[in-house]
Formats: C-alpha cells, sequence, structure tokens
C-alpha cells in the first residue's frame, strides 16, 4: 500500500470479534489497531493517517452513531463500516445517511468482510492523498498578498481583467501582473487550472473558506 500504509481501527467491546478481525487483517499484512472503546479510540486516533473504521453501534458509554457524529463534528474523512448483532433496516439507514459506507449484520462472513474492509481501504487512501493535495494548496494560497487574493477572488467570479481593473481601480496591465504571479506562487498554467484547483480546497473547506 502506500506510504503511510492505511489503518484498519477496530472499535468494538466484543473482545473475541476484536482478537478475530484483527487476526484476519494480519493474515493479508494489514495494519490494524482494536479498542474496546469510543474513548480508547478517539485517544489514540490520528486524523492525519490513511484509515478506514470497522464501528459497532452498541457500547457502553459512547455509542457507534455518536461516535460517528463526533468524527463528523471534527471534519474527519474517514470511511465507516457499521457492525452490529441487532442491526434492522432504520438502523442502517441512519448510518449511510451521517456517511458510513456500509453496514455489516453480526456474524458476518469473514471474506466478505474482509473484501469491504479492503475496499473502504482504497478510498481511505484516495481521500488521504486528496486532503494532502488540498493542503498543498491551501499553504501556497497563503503566500497571496492581499491584492493578489483579491484579484484572485474575482478571478473566481469569472471576472475580465478589465472588470478587476475597475473594480479596484488599477490598471489591466497591473492586474494582468498579478494573476501572472497568482498563477507562479501556485504553480499552474493557465486559468482553468487555477480556478478548479482553488475551488476544490475551497469546497472541501467547512467554512467555505480556502485557509
Amino acid at each position: 500500500m502506500n506510504a503511510p500504509s492505511a489503518t484498519v481501527y477496530i472499535v468494538d467491546d466484543d473482545n473475541e470479534l476484536r482478537a478475530s478481525l484483527v487476526w484476519l487483517l494480519e493474515t493479508v499484512s494489514v495494519q490494524a489497531e482494536s479498542y474496546a472503546s469510543a474513548k480508547e479510540f478517539l485517544a489514540a486516533y490520528d486524523p492525519n493517517r490513511p484509515a478506514c473504521l470497522v464501528l459497532d453501534v452498541r457500547m457502553p458509554e459512547t455509542g457507534g452513531f455518536q461516535l460517528q457524529q463526533m468524527l463528523n463534528n471534527q471534519g474527519a474523512t474517514l470511511p465507516i463500516i457499521f457492525v452490529s448483532a441487532h442491526g434492522d433496516i432504520p438502523m442502517s439507514v441512519k448510518a449511510l445517511q451521517n456517511g458510513a459506507i456500509d453496514f455489516v449484520e453480526k456474524p458476518y462472513n469473514p471474506q466478505q468482510m474482509l473484501e469491504r474492509i479492503q475496499g473502504a481501504l482504497q478510498q481511505a487512501i484516495q481521500l488521504h492523498d486528496s486532503e494532502e493535495q488540498r493542503k498543498k494548496i491551501r499553504a501556497k494560497l497563503n503566500r497571496l498578498t492581499e491584492r493578489e487574493r483579491e484579484i484572485l477572488c474575482r478571478v473566481l467570479d469569472g471576472k475580465a481583467s478589465k472588470v478587476i481593473a475597475d473594480e479596484l481601480h488599477i490598471s489591466v496591465k497591473t492586474v494582468d501582473v498579478h494573476r501572472t504571479k497568482i498563477r507562479e506562487k501556485l504553480g499552474v498554467v493557465s486559468t482553468a487550472t487555477l480556478v478548479r484547483e482553488v475551488m476544490e480546497v475551497w469546497q472541501k473547506a467547512p467554512t467555505g473558506n480556502w485557509t
């Protein structure tokens, strides 16, 4: 797998299930960490690592849905596979509506579970790589001057250099010089690429702000 290697977090108060799932994953050289409670998991969770989460619905103190909401509030993107011995359709619908990628009833078929986890890990790696790319773009955006930010915002609105110049009371040539500097700082060669990359960061930001 890509470096850093992806991890499977297993959060379930069933000791035997956790141990058996860790063993199953080890047989195919997949790194796994298991925790008996949401509290233990949160103490160890690293949002900067590519990972997926196998999460039990019913646990003492903090249940699976509560933990899912806590992770959502943090902006976490790790794919979640819920497991439950008492699953029903409304429960699975709730899990999926809140962002889970799968809902599996216990006892589950080991091979099918392994395939679902491997799919979740692929998604986790893709999400991690995308977020790393967005971080790089945000770092470049932070290098822009206040004037360059003003011009960039208007470029994103689709305004021509002449319109931008009129709004900012500067010459068209000055606008074009700034636009060139913006592309250089962001490492893009065209306005289309510039707009696409910045909009990707902006759309994923919790507050609609690229920083």
